[in-house]
């Protein structure tokens, strides 16, 4: 009676260079290895290693596999040298073949799974043989839909500057120093735009000096950016493409100018994008004081009351297509819950004060989920995310997460949220027949768009510079623990892909969005969470101005956001005007593509 073989994982050299090492590693089934005569030329694993046999040299081995990679994936790790100290990149190439069962759809989730848990800050591997090792270990015990790897490990000239993980605003908040710079402080003027500052509120920011600040102040004053009010206050000097007009409340207007459409913003180059967008421009500004008691230490003893500024208003009226447009920024004045709460205290204001509003968007910037092994699922800088429903987020095209609990015994976790869905999904519906119409007829309608608005704002010599960055720019790294990172390529298309991009234009891409600072800024809590919930694209915070728009009755809207980093959209600085302005172009093409208001 023949013995009956057993499956184990073999590994073979293929081809080794100065700089490389070619690798294969496939499930073979064999008789009893360890019975063979060529014990010099492989090892055969025992113990806790059992079922794992090593070739020593090379060998013609193929396993019937001639066809060309079902997925392939590269990576670049920065390694250290124990003895010189000096860094070196080396680039590790994958690819997978699998079993004739695991149907193609399936075969990029696949790999992608194995790569995150290959790279798990918690057992990842430091050395040759620790990386070689994990990657068997896995195909035995764990992806038996694995049926071939080939692994290249390839030195890389030294690279010039290693990857830096960059702050992020919570981070500055948690001790972190932050350099007191004209830059940073205009930054923190136009993210309270329309809320006038004063000199105090921006040194508490960061622990700056008073002093210092005023300079810069000064500085910018002399520049024509800032200008100073009453209250020891200053503001952003909008651009001079509209006309504004301060008020202390917003005039009553015909019934066929008053705005169907609210667009919510929360950056100042997000509101610029926008405003790019409408025709026939208008902006009211409505400023609100407040008084407070001061200490009684006057001289007279006497208590004084201090005025300042309070809750402020910018609205932009307009059209855009056949519908009116309001268009407004919400100031953001520090990273606490309280400022979103502010958020959507300054929603309510805007809805109760346009009440023919039907729709809203939330247009701006946000953190793109990225699929390192799927070149149609992968997000990448540029792209825009229209919130909807796909079929695994049951309804919800919002997610908000308020805390996750991590179960010790089998590692998952449970999180906490709370999910918004608009009543009406008309909004949704639309933006899923302008992609259709993108990538079946090659005529992408935001393009021009894209094309109309940078035009606009060049016209403006904008601070923001909101032309594309250089696509060399767009790094995907991924944090492995607290200290080391690895590059990973971006997916490469299929060469049977018929929606290939476009240069210079961004892809639309359908799925819920979420927010919540816990697991946006903790690379594998983001990673569990997107895959388990769907979500494409994570922003920062927007929940309260989303329960605002659904607690005032509006049945209908979506949140859309261009993608200028791969966290939450707080950290991608030079890629978020563009990225503003590409979700305010999709945005224009959803609206031109609805029907004319008949309410008005």
């Amino acid at each position: 009676m023949a013995e009956r073989r057993t499956e184990h994982i073999v590994m073979t050299p293929k081809s080794k260079t100065a700089k490389s090492t070619t690798l294969i590693i496939e499930r073979q089934a064999l008789d009893h290895p360890e019975n063979t005569n060529n014990q010099q030329d492989v090892h055969i694993a025992g113990g806790d290693h059992k079922g794992i046999v090593i070739n020593k040299h090379a060998v013609a081995v193929s396993n019937g596999i001639n066809d060309p990679a079902h997925v392939c994936l590269e990576f670049r790790v920065f390694l250290v040298s124990a003895q010189t100290k000096k860094h070196t990149q080396e680039s590790r190439t994958l690819q997978f073949w699998f079993i004739n069962s695991l149907s193609e759809a399936e075969h990029p989730s696949v790999a992608q799974e194995f790569f995150r848990e290959l790279v798990s800050p918690q057992e990842f591997p430091r050395d040759y043989v620790g990386f070689i090792k994990k990657i068997m270990k896995l195909m035995q015990h764990k992806y038996s839909s694995i049926k071939k790897l080939e692994v290249e490990l390839k030195q890389l000239e030294e690279p010039i500057t290693l990857p830096t993980r960059p702050l992020s605003a919570d981070e500055t908040i948690m001790g972190q120093s932050v350099e007191l710079t004209s830059e940073k402080v205009l930054e923190l003027i136009e993210s309270a735009y329309p809320n006038p500052v004063t000199v105090i509120d921006i040194a508490k920011q960061y622990n700056w000096e008073p002093n210092e600040v005023e300079a810069i102040m000064n500085e910018l004053q002399t520049k024509g950016l800032v200008k100073a009010m009453e209250h020891g206050a200053f503001t952003r000097v909008a651009h001079e493409d509209t006309q504004i007009k301060v008020v202390k409340q917003m005039p009553k207007m015909a019934s066929a100018k008053q705005p169907t459409i609210a667009i919510i913003t929360a950056q100042y180059c997000e509101k610029l994008a926008v405003d790019s967008m409408i025709e026939n421009k208008e902006t009211f500004v409505r400023y609100t004081t407040v008084g407070t008691a001061s200490s009684p230490d006057s001289p007279d003893g006497v208590p004084r009351v201090i005025c300042r500024f309070g809750e402020s208003n910018v609205y932009t009226l307009g059209n855009i297509g056949d519908h009116r447009i309001v268009c407004t920024k919400l100031p953001r004045v520090g990273h606490e819950r309280e400022a979103m709460t502010a958020a959507g205290n300054t929603t309510t204001r805007l809805l109760g004060t346009f009440q023919k509003v039907d729709y809203v968007f939330l247009v701006g910037v946000g953190g793109g989920v990225p699929h390192y092994t799927d070149y149609n699922k992968h997000v990448r800088l540029g792209d825009v995310v229209v919130s909807y429903p796909t079929p695994m987020t049951k309804k919800y095209v919002y997610i908000y997460c308020e805390g996750a609990k991590h179960n010790e015994e089998d590692g998952s976790y449970h999180f906490d949220t709370k999910e918004y869905c608009p009543v009406n999904l008309g909004l949704q519906d639309l933006a899923m027949n302008i992609k259709k119409q993108a990538e079946d007829e090659s005529n992408v309608p935001w393009k021009k768009y894209l094309k109309e608005g940078l035009e606009n704002l060049d016209n403006l010599q904008s601070e923001h510079d909101f032309k594309q960055p250089p696509l060399e720019s767009d790094k995907l790294y991924m944090a492995i623990g607290d200290r080391d990172v690895i590059e990973v390529a971006h997916p490469a298309a299929p060469q049977d892909t018929a929606n290939k991009r476009m240069i210079g234009c961004p892809r639309m891409h359908l799925a819920s969005i979420a927010s919540g600072r816990l697991i946006s800024r903790d690379d594998q809590l983001r990673q569990k969470f997107a895959s388990r919930f769907g979500c494409l694209a994570f922003d920062g915070e927007m929940d309260a101005v989303v329960e605002s728009i659904l607690g005032n009755c509006r049945d209908s809207f979506a949140v859309v956001r261009g993608i200028c980093d791969y966290k939450d959209g707080s950290r991608g600085k030079e890629w978020q005007p563009y990225a503003a302005l590409a979700a305010a172009s999709v945005v224009k093409s959803i609206i031109c593509s609805m029907d004319p208001p008949t309410n008005v």
